[in-house]
């Protein structure tokens, strides 16, 4: 027994493309990406950066609610994004904002949904996704759901779906996936193992040594991938992709990231359970840094046009926060109108009350 799941363990190695110096180890794994499309992604990185640190300071003022920091994890989150078509539907956790807002997502609407504000969790036309969930893992049983139907309708289309490793200690992590696995849904299951769930280190979550293992109990396929490798999880979710609309089956893809920040801007301080050695082990692989070496050494990218995307960037996170800053303020009636097509008698009397006070 003691064997077999060493034998198990053994074959989840981390796949990696370009290592920490931006060199490629692994040629044969490289993506068909075009110049375009590689510095189409380093900008992607760039400003999902700058919109994180924006999003803190926002935070500290007051002028944004609930909000997850992302620095460090942007090669596992828009790697897997950029893999993806327009028809894939995203059902995203709480950190997932940027997949959501480079999926079609209206950065001011983003904001709001931060807010509270309900036009935060209405997708526009045409954006395949569902608001941010809050509960921690709820999302993989409806992505399985969701890859279940583009399968029984035929469609090329996949659902995907993301959260940390503390949510693959949840009960609907593994409902979902052997679900998934049973009627061959399309979809893809990322777990981005940041290392804590909150502050809970991933080692005493599960005695297992990767997160890609538990696949095989759901007879899936399942992968370990250098979450610092914007290509390695790029070219993961391309298979899993083309794996899950070919008939083949769901993946469950573990990327191995770090968040630099706290867990949320509720108060969690990180500084209570990570040393300072690990936060300066993983600074040594920020994804940015090391794709921007891959591509400074491919004559692709300068500090100069880094520069000018950063102020463009912030040009336009302050139009959007103004945007938000504009949309009317919720209205205890507007939830009652858009939770109800028709009032409950109970109900209607209650509006009444409130629309004669909001009037005022």
């Amino acid at each position: 027994m003691k064997r077999t799941l060493e034998n198990i363990e053994n074959q989840f190695e981390t796949f990696q493309i370009l290592n920490e110096e931006g060199k490629i180890v692994n040629e044969d794994a490289m993506p068909d990406l075009s110049d375009e499309d590689l510095k189409e992604i380093m900008r992607r990185m760039v400003y999902t950066r700058i919109l994180d640190q924006r999003s803190i300071a926002l935070n500290r003022q007051g002028r944004l609610g609930f909000y997850a920091p992302t620095a460090g994890q942007e090669a596992s989150q828009l790697g897997s994004q950029f893999a993806l078509e327009k028809a894939d539907f995203i059902l995203p956790g709480y950190r997932d904002v940027p997949q959501l807002i480079w999926h079609g997502l209206p950065l001011y609407q983003a904001f709001l949904f931060s807010r509270g504000h309900f036009k935060g969790n209405q997708m526009p036309e045409g954006v395949n996704a569902v608001s941010p969930q809050i509960i921690i893992g709820a999302q993989i049983t409806q992505a399985a759901g969701v890859g279940l139907g583009f399968k029984k309708r035929g469609e090329n289309a996949v659902s995907i779906t993301y959260t940390g490793d503390g949510g693959a200690s949840q009960g609907d992590f593994y409902e979902g996936i052997n679900f998934a696995g049973a009627f061959g849904a399309q979809s893809i299951f990322v777990v981005q193992n940041n290392r804590f769930a909150i502050s809970v280190p991933v080692e005493k979550q599960s005695a297992a040594q990767t997160i890609a293992q538990k696949a095989v109990a759901a007879g899936i396929e399942g992968i370990q991938v250098d979450g610092m490798d914007v290509l390695a999880v790029y070219a993961a979710t391309k298979e899993a992709r083309q794996r899950a609309v070919d008939g083949e089956g769901p993946t469950l893809i573990e990327t191995l990231t770090y968040r630099y920040g706290p867990h949320t801007m509720a108060g969690d301080d990180p500084t209570r359970y990570r040393t300072e050695d690990m936060d300066n082990e993983w600074e040594q692989k920020d994804p940015i840094v090391r794709f921007r070496k891959f591509l400074e050494e491919k004559g692709l990218w300068s500090e100069e046009e880094e520069n000018e995307l950063i102020e463009k960037t912030k040009e336009e996170i302050k139009a959007a926060v103004k945007e938000a800053d504009n949309t009317p303020k919720q209205k205890v009636t507007d939830l009652m109108d858009i939770m109800y097509e028709e009032l409950p008698s109970n109900l209607k009397e209650q509006r009444e009350e409130y629309s004669e006070k909001e009037s005022k």
